[in-house]
């Protein structure tokens, strides 16, 4: 691939460069890139993001401005119309105050569409406030025609706009995640280290294109183990940043943990940054860093406040009786259904309507997890299944012994709709980490990292690993990441968040 030389080793921007941060190395000197050659860059690596969503936002006020005139086709008596305008910049200067205009990773139209209906509303009712105070109002004892009253326009605006831009939000949304998983759409990321943390983030960027990052490199004062295995080129020691930004056109610096100081790892993030490039850093202590973290100063030095959830308290304890009302509520809205599924179980094959299995739950106690049966009776003579290495239980094992009704159910999940029973009696939750095996779990504690931690909650029918398409016989140590996550994190709004989400997973096919 050719790559652009607008930059060189000695003056890597048009930024200045302090001295003390320039590199060592010699000038790189590289073939210039074609005019079709940059382009392709540019929108592989998402250049003027900001700039389209700015413009897809005006666009959507535009016409929900627009719309509402059409809908009020009155007198315009009081010179109301241009005054609404106003709405599309107040719109625009809101969102960029509720960062909806940063770029951040995996951001999901779920996380957007609450600030995006708030910035709407404050706009509209902004917009109604300078209305009011600029127009004039009709004198005592004048007829009054059928005009347009600002109170009406501004409702209408309000209406088309709740609609029309989340509505192109989410089609940007969706559009950027096809692009990414088909495309490799996304930002150019160097990673700074050499261990096992930096091959977990690079395994990530590289399984979930949908945080918009490709892996193009790895710096790292030693050299990685087996790095040709990784499939990811190692592009030297940490003086190289600038010929390795040179090389491969990276946007983003990762800092994973590694062996170099901290004193050399700032000063690498400074010059990072004087190349224009963003900067994240693992925390070293990444196991208690929650979304809640929040950093503070005493005087020039950072202190990070961590949060935490705690399972004992008395959120979970509200948690656990939303799920039980919730669950008996949706048993007796879904009792037709349920009813029929049974009668279809029955006819399918010989044997019982549910199958019961032991699985582990809140503090190890083991419980029978129900679902409706899937399966005819095995066969004796069949041979025994063995799980993958790495892998998780479940999904098709072994000969698939499905009932027709069986892969309907599978492939729509319905067949785990009788653990709402499971629910109802406390021994699970809506939502929270899949329930497993008692022999699987004590293999599993044994050779994943904190896989026991997920055992201090109740075990869910759906989890935040499921949601991030970790179902079926899929790896076991990122599950139990995910599972901690949500424990570590957890709150009422995630719950929903989750169960929004699984509506959308349940629609793709499963075993």
């Amino acid at each position: 691939m050719q790559l652009d030389t607008t930059r060189s080793v000695d003056a890597p921007s048009s930024r200045a460069t302090t001295p003390h941060l320039r590199s060592a190395a010699a000038p790189l000197t590289l073939p210039k890139a074609s005019l079709r050659q940059r382009v392709t860059d540019y929108l592989r690596n998402e250049g003027g993001y900001v700039a389209l969503t700015v413009s897809l936002d005006v666009w959507a006020g535009f016409w929900s401005v627009m719309f509402a005139h059409w809908a009020l086709d009155r007198n315009d008596a009081l010179g109301v119309l241009p005054y609404t305008w106003l709405f599309i910049p107040f719109l625009v200067v809101l969102m960029a105050g509720r960062s909806l205009y940063k770029r951040k990773l995996g951001d999901r139209f779920l996380d957007e569409f609450e600030p995006v209906e708030t910035s709407v509303a404050v706009a509209a009712l902004l917009a109604l406030a300078i209305i009011m105070y600029a127009v004039p109002a009709w004198a005592p004892g004048t007829v009054v025609p059928e005009y347009i009253r600002p109170s009406d326009i501004m409702v209408h605006i309000w209406m088309y706009a709740a609609v029309l831009v989340p509505g192109v939000r989410f089609s940007r949304s969706l559009a950027q995640r096809y692009l990414r998983r088909k495309f490799r759409f996304g930002k150019p990321a160097i990673v700074v280290g050499a261990g096992p943390i930096a091959h977990q983030i690079i395994t990530r960027m590289t399984q979930v294109p949908d945080y918009g990052l490709r892996p193009v490199g790895i710096i790292d004062d030693t050299r990685p183990a087996n790095i040709e295995a990784e499939g990811i080129p190692y592009l030297g020691t940490t003086d190289n940043l600038e010929r390795a930004v040179v090389q491969t056109k990276a946007e983003k610096l990762i800092i994973a943990h590694s062996a170099v100081s901290d004193e050399k790892l700032a000063t690498l993030a400074q010059r990072a940054h004087h190349l224009g490039m963003t900067v994240r850093v693992v925390p070293r202590m990444m196991d208690v860093v929650g979304v809640g973290a929040t950093i503070e100063h005493m005087g020039g030095i950072p202190l990070m406040t961590l949060s935490h959830a705690d399972p004992t308290g008395f959120q979970f304890a509200l948690k656990h009786a939303i799920d039980r009302s919730c669950a008996a509520i949706g048993l007796v809205l879904i009792s037709p259904l349920f009813l029929t599924l049974m009668m279809l179980v029955r006819l399918s094959s010989p044997g019982p309507i549910f199958f019961g299995q032991d699985r582990i739950g809140r503090d190890g106690k083991v419980f029978q997890c129900l679902k409706f049966r899937s399966m005819r009776p095995p066969d004796p003579k069949a041979a025994a299944f063995t799980v993958k290495d790495g892998a998780a239980p479940g999904g098709v094992e072994g000969e698939d012994r499905r009932t027709w009704i069986g892969k309907i159910m599978r492939k729509t999940s319905m067949d785990e709709l009788p653990q709402l029973l499971n629910v109802v009696k406390g021994e699970m939750s809506l939502v929270g980490p899949r329930p497993e095996r008692p022999e699987f779990v004590e293999l599993f504690e044994m050779q994943i990292r904190r896989y026991g931690d997920r055992h201090r909650v109740k075990a869910g029918m759906t989890g935040w690993a499921q949601v991030h398409g970790l179902r079926g016989q899929t790896s076991i140590a990122d599950r139990a990441e995910f599972d901690n996550f949500y424990i570590e994190n957890w709150s009422i709004l995630l719950d929903i968040k989750i169960l929004a989400l699984t509506v959308l997973a349940v629609l793709k096919s499963a075993e």
